[in-house]
């Protein structure tokens, strides 16, 4: 059996079945962008956890960074829903296929969905906290000095993101840009507008005021 990823910053990946499928899926659904970010997320969203003394599953933080941003994948950008409910589907339908008890799946489920709406996770389960963390924390540097740059390097090294900042737009412009709908009120709006002439970002206060309701 494959004995998955090593360990870094003293944070040890889980080796289970569960864990080991879960990259071994990854792996081979993506490309080596989201696979090295996903690693990555897991592990500064544990080193957050454990700075913050909170309790977690890893198991359940790990499947979650794992799937997060597999809906981003060209295979889901015709499903007009937002990439991160197709990931958070994707994560349930896997942890089920196994067996896993329903409050786990919810718990990895509303990780994987809630990880691009600030300032809601942080309120929730601890893994639904950490995976918005870790994603937070490799993509924007909210909180980077609370890694150590001891443990920053140790996981670069083992998790490289060469040319990561403009590679992951990229990433996120491809995989929004066929259902920018799914943008509204979110923060993916921004990519779009940067990234892909011609789009109109949808304006909250105009929805309101042009509704069908007489007044």
């Amino acid at each position: 059996m494959a004995t998955g990823p090593r360990p870094a910053a003293g944070v040890r990946v889980p080796d289970t079945k569960l864990a080991v499928e879960a990259t071994e899926l990854v792996r081979d659904t993506t490309d080596e962008l989201v696979y090295h970010h996903s690693h990555r997320v897991f592990l500064f969203g544990a080193l957050q956890g454990r700075r913050r003394d909170l309790s977690f599953d890893p198991e359940l933080l790990y499947v979650g960074a794992m799937f997060h941003d597999l809906g981003l994948g060209e295979g889901f950008r015709s499903s007009g829903r937002r990439f991160e409910v197709d990931s958070a589907d994707e994560a349930r339908r896997f942890l089920q296929s196994r067996g896993v008890p329903e409050d786990s799946v919810r718990r990895v489920w509303t990780a994987v969905a809630l990880h691009t709406t600030p300032g809601i996770p942080a309120f929730m389960e601890p893994e639904v906290a950490l995976v918005t963390a870790g994603v937070e924390y490799d993509v924007l540097g909210i909180g980077y000095e609370d890694v150590s740059a001891a443990d920053r390097a140790a996981v670069v090294a083992l998790h490289p993101r060469p040319d990561f900042k403009r590679r992951i737009l990229a990433a996120f412009t491809e995989g929004i840009r066929p259902r920018p709908e799914t943008a509204f009120g979110n923060v993916k709006a921004d990519v779009l507008q940067h990234y892909v002439p011609g789009f109109e970002r949808g304006d909250f206060v105009r929805a309101v005021l042009e509704s069908p309701w007489p007044e």
